[in-house]
């Protein structure tokens, strides 16, 4: 976050202000505008992003989201069902296939996360159901540039990801965790000031949750 402006917020060139990182790229402004901090209640995407948080760890969000296209070909649109099915000729696959990252660790845990995910479905109704058990309850005061930066790991993002630890799920850390519910709107963590924090708020007020 050391590249940010004191506020964390700049103005690109349509004019619009956003939160800093999303200002580097079109795709991650697109990213920012439409999609990041959204409440979500979809499976598929759901687990899509907790599988894509995974493998970006080490890595830039914009490199994963630049192959997001190749990711959901490659891992049959991220249907657990299907994942759960693949065997080592699909990791072999997959090794070598230069659309994604090539990491054995990472791609075998996504097909054992999509296993326990079909476990997890099959005990909560559905993996929206289990994963909106953790939002945190409605911070208080502004969220500022300073106050997002301690943001990294939180009680309740600890909590999810030892509780998918207990469950069998890998590549799932607190800070993974943590990342997973900014995007998926279990908190709202644009900035006071960017536009689309106030969008966020009205499309969370309006969700239902599972």
């Amino acid at each position: 976050m050391s590249d940010a402006p004191v506020d964390g917020l700049l103005t690109g060139e349509d004019g619009v202000t956003r939160c800093w990182w999303a200002c580097s790229d079109a795709e991650y402004r697109a990213y920012h505008d439409t999609e990041w901090g959204f409440p979500v209640s979809d499976d598929v995407r759901l687990f899509e992003k907790l599988s894509l948080e995974g493998f970006q760890a080490g890595l830039s969000w914009l490199t994963i989201l630049r192959k997001r296209e190749a990711f959901r070909a490659a891992f049959a649109g991220f249907d657990c069902a299907s994942i759960a099915n693949f065997r080592e000729r699909d990791v072999k696959r997959l090794l070598a296939d230069a659309g994604i990252v090539r990491h054995r660790g990472k791609i075998e845990a996504v097909i054992n996360n999509a296993q326990r995910a079909l476990e997890l479905v099959e005990a909560e109704g559905s993996l929206a159901r289990y994963i909106w058990r953790f939002e945190p309850k409605p911070r208080e005061g502004k969220l500022d540039y300073a106050r997002l930066a301690q943001l990294a790991v939180t009680a309740e993002s600890k909590a999810l990801a030892k509780d998918l630890k207990q469950r069998g799920w890998r590549f799932v850390g607190p800070t993974t965790a943590y990342a997973f519910m900014q995007s998926m709107g279990l908190v709202n963590d644009h900035l006071e000031g960017c536009p689309t924090r106030t969008r966020v708020d009205g499309a969370r007020r309006e969700f239902e949750r599972p």
